[in-house]
C-alpha cells in the first residue's frame, strides 16, 4: 500500500540533494548580500522573528519589520523584546556577510572560536543593556563563556561543569572544521548530511557555553556554517517549537534523525522560497515549489501544468518546472473577469421579442 502522508525522511534528503545540485549547476550557487540584498533581507526578517519567538519573544512579524526597517518600536511590548529582535537581526546580518565574504575574526577555517563569541556578543549586547542575566558576573557578559554550572534540563540533559566549557568548545569548533573538510572533499560522512549538521548543532546546545542566549547563538552559528558551505540558512518557525525541542531531546539520546529531517526541510524550504525565485531570471525554468504562493499552492500549479494551462515542462527527474513569466501569464488568464451570467440574462430579457411564428408553415 502506498503511503499518502508526508514524504519519508529518505525522500526529504534526496529532494534536498537534488535542489542543492540544481542551485549550483544552474544558478551559480548562493549569492552574496551585495549581489542579492532583497533575498537576504527577506530571510533576515523571518529569521529574526522566528528564532527569537522560539525563546518566548512576542513581537509579530509586522512589528519586527517596522523595527528593523524604520527603527520604530510599535506594539507596546517590553523594551527587552525589541532589543532581543534588534540584537538577533544585527547578528544575523553579520553572519550572512561574514559567511560569504569573511573579514575579521576569520582564520581561514570553516569556523573560528572568535566568530562564535562575536555572534553571541552581537546578539546579546542589546538585551544585556536593559536586562542582564541576574546571576551573571562581570566576566559572563555577551561573548564570554559562563562561569556557572547549569541545572539539569527537564528532559534529563546536564551541560558540562563550567570549567570544562572552554576545552569542550575548542573541541566542538575543531569537529565543525573537520566536518567541513570532509564535506568539501566529498567524503562519506557515515550518515546523511542533515543528520551530521544536526549532531553538531545539538552538541553546541549540550555544551551550553553561555549563561544565556545559547539557543539563538547556536542557530546563528549553524547558519554561518551552512552558508559558508554553500547551503541555504535554516529558519525554525515558531509553530515548530515543540517539534524542534522534541527533536533536540532525541538528539541528546543519540538519535539525530528527527532533527536532521527538520533541518533538511528548512534548508529546502528556504532554498525554494527565498533563493531560487530571486536568482533565476523571469524566463528561467525553476521547480514549481519555487513559484508557489498564497494564490497558487504547489498542488494547484502542478494540476495546471498537467492540464496544459500553465506553460511548464516535466524533467527526467519527474519534477515539473515553469517560470515566473509563465506564471504571470497564467495568473492573468486565471484572473480575467468572467461574464456575469445574471447580467447576460437581464440583457437578453431587455431585447425585443422576435415576431411570433405561425403554426402553419409555407412549403
Amino acid at each position: 500500500m502506498v503511503s499518502r502522508g508526508r514524504p519519508s525522511r529518505a525522500i526529504v534528503y534526496e529532494r534536498l540533494n537534488k535542489a542543492l545540485a540544481e542551485l549550483n549547476q544552474r544558478y551559480g550557487g548562493i549569492p552574496n548580500p551585495q549581489e542579492a540584498q532583497l533575498i537576504w533581507d527577506d530571510i533576515w526578517y523571518q529569521e529574526a522573528h522566528h528564532s527569537t519567538a522560539l525563546e518566548g519573544n512576542t513581537l509579530v512579524l509586522r512589528e519586527v519589520q517596522v523595527l528593523l526597517e524604520q527603527g520604530r518600536a510599535v506594539g507596546a511590548k517590553p523594551l527587552k523584546e525589541y532589543n532581543e529582535v534588534r540584537g538577533y537581526a544585527d547578528a544575523a546580518r553579520w553572519v550572512y556577510g561574514q559567511a560569504l565574504e569573511p573579514g575579521d575574526w576569520h582564520d581561514g577555517s570553516l569556523l573560528a572560536m572568535a566568530e562564535v563569541r562575536q555572534i553571541h556578543q552581537t546578539a546579546m549586547t542589546p538585551v544585556w543593556d536593559v536586562a542582564p542575566h541576574p546571576d551573571a558576573t562581570h566576566r559572563e557578559g555577551p561573548g564570554s563563556f559562563r562561569e556557572h554550572d547549569i541545572h539539569p534540563f527537564s528532559a534529563g540533559m546536564t551541560p558540562p561543569q563550567w570549567p570544562l566549557v572552554p576545552a569542550r568548545m575548542q573541541q566542538w569548533v575543531q569537529n565543525v572544521c573537520t566536518t567541513g573538510i570532509r564535506i568539501n572533499a566529498g567524503e562519506d560522512l557515515g550518515c546523511p548530511l542533515p543528520e551530521e549538521l544536526a549532531r553538531l548543532h545539538n552538541e553546541f546546545e549540550r555544551v551550553h557555553p553561555f549563561i544565556d542566549g545559547n539557543g539563538r547563538a547556536g542557530r546563528l552559528v549553524l547558519n554561518l556554517v551552512l552558508v559558508r558551505l554553500g547551503y541555504p540558512p535554516v529558519i525554525i518557525f515558531k509553530r515548530q517549537r515543540d517539534t524542534y525541542l522534541t527533536a533536540m531531546q532525541r538528539a541528546d539520546a543519540g538519535d539525530n534523525g528527527a532533527l536532521g529531517e527538520l533541518i533538511a526541510r528548512a534548508m529546502h524550504d528556504n532554498l525554494n522560497r527565498f533563493i531560487v525565485p530571486n536568482v533565476a531570471g523571469p524566463a528561467r525554468l525553476v521547480p514549481l515549489i519555487a513559484l508557489a504562493d498564497k494564490e497558487f499552492t504547489l498542488a494547484a500549479l502542478r494540476q495546471a501544468a498537467q492540464r496544459g494551462r500553465l506553460e511548464a515542462v516535466q524533467g527526467p527527474d519527474g519534477i515539473w518546472r515553469s517560470s515566473r513569466k509563465a506564471l504571470e501569464t497564467y495568473r492573468g488568464t486565471k484572473n480575467q473577469r468572467r461574464p456575469n451570467l445574471l447580467s447576460s440574462v437581464q440583457t437578453l430579457e431587455k431585447q425585443p421579442s422576435s415576431p411570433p411564428v405561425s403554426a402553419a408553415c409555407d412549403l
